[in-house]
C-alpha cells in the first residue's frame, strides 16, 4: 500500500477506537440510547469506510 492509503487506514483505525471508547463510557454512565447507537454508527462506518478503501487501494494497484 502507498504511504497516503496507509495514513488513511490508520485515522480510520483511530475513529473507530475512538467511537468504540465513546460507547463504552457511555454504556458505563447510562447514557441516552440515541448517544449508544451514535456509536455504534460511527464506529460501523469506520469500519465500512476502511474495507471500502483497503478494497479500493488492491484495485487501484496502489
Amino acid at each position: 500500500m502507498a504511504q497516503n492509503v496507509r495514513s488513511v487506514v490508520r485515522l480510520l483505525l483511530v475513529g473507530i477506537f475512538a467511537w468504540v471508547i465513546a460507547g463504552v463510557i457511555a454504556l458505563v454512565i447510562g447514557a441516552d440510547a440515541k448517544l449508544i447507537w451514535t456509536c455504534f454508527a460511527g464506529a460501523l462506518l469506520g469500519i465500512l469506510g476502511l474495507t471500502y478503501t483497503i478494497r479500493r487501494a488492491h484495485r487501484g494497484g496502489i
